[in-house]
């Protein structure tokens, strides 16, 4: 079976450290490179949590860090959510710097996909900072990237501002550069999200599946995008979900932009599901998603770990 060639730009964060899991795990999935921003919390800590989880995982994936703060508005966090270091809860073992790339995230991203043979798929996980600045310094690139599945946005309300998600909040200018690339856009975003959770009953399973869901459950005990009552929210793995398994998600072509200059929705993804702004679809919006499959599709997924 031929893998699918993929970067991860990505903010660890527990949930990524979920994602980043099942991706590194996946038979289908060949993962190039890691790409660092920051996001949930700082560069240098999201980094870290990177190399801890490669460390972990027994996996030799270069990492390349990218950009500290935003392209123009003030950095913010998500250590609310995710703890100090972002990835509170687990005692991981220290990592080496042997798989850090001397150049920065956008450089590499550019020879990764410049030198492969097959178009490249990126998915971004975190702010789009990263993947903004490819694009605009390196253009040449759009000929061989396949598609962008970027974990972010909402149809409706958000959950960083009223109308905002995190991850495009956190750099809207960012965002709105990536939705006008031309490039195939997925947006898996906050609307399946919310749905995709993983309730007591399935942490209690994790925590004697393998020294994945071990670390996993305990990670878990400190992740606060919901509660271990009413469900934890698994955002970033919708976006690997939909690569494996895209058939759980209901998904609708439009045309989808950023609110740049609102004063109370900025980092809005504007979804114009109506046409309303007669603008041609440039992108794939995923609007709900099969929770059952993706529960079954996640333990699943787990199991294959180490």
């Amino acid at each position: 079976m031929t893998k699918r060639p993929i970067i991860i730009d990505t903010d660890p964060g527990i949930d990524d450290a979920v994602a980043l899991a099942i991706a590194l795990y996946s038979e289908e999935l060949d993962v190039r490179l890691i790409t660092t921003v920051a996001g949930n919390v700082g560069l240098d800590k999201v980094t870290t949590n990177a190399l801890r989880l490669l460390k972990f995982f027994n996996k030799n994936i270069p990492v390349a860090l990218g950009a500290e703060r935003p392209l123009i508005k003030e950095p913010i966090d998500a250590s609310d959510i995710h703890g100090s270091t972002g990835m509170d809860g687990f005692d991981f073992e220290e990592p080496t710097e042997d798989l850090v790339l001397k150049e920065n995230a956008v450089n590499a991203m550019y020879r990764v996909i410049m030198e492969s043979e097959v178009p490249i798929t990126i998915v971004p996980i975190g702010p789009l900072t990263n993947i903004a600045l490819l694009l605009k310094l390196y253009p040449e690139v759009k000929a061989n990237i396949a598609e962008i599945v970027l974990m972010g946005g909402s149809t409706a309300r958000g959950n960083a501002g009223v109308m905002a998600e995190f991850n495009i909040f956190a750099d809207p200018e960012a965002a709105k550069i990536v939705f006008q690339s031309n490039l195939p856009i997925v947006m898996v975003g906050l609307d399946v999200g919310l749905k995709a959770l993983v309730y007591p009953e399935d942490s209690e399973q994790l925590k004697d599946m393998n020294q994945t869901g071990r670390m996993i459950y305990q990670l878990f005990q400190k992740y606060r995008g919901g509660s271990m009552k009413t469900g934890l929210k698994m955002y970033d793995s919708c976006a690997i979900a939909y690569l494996l398994k895209p058939e759980m998600f209901q998904v609708t072509d439009t045309f989808v932009d950023v609110e740049l200059n609102g004063s109370m929705t900025t980092g809005c993804t504007v979804v114009d599901f109506k046409g309303y702004l007669g603008k041609s679809s440039n992108a794939k919006v995923c609007v709900d998603i099969d929770p059952q499959m993706f529960k079954q599709w996640f333990m699943e997924s787990l199991k294959k770990c180490n």
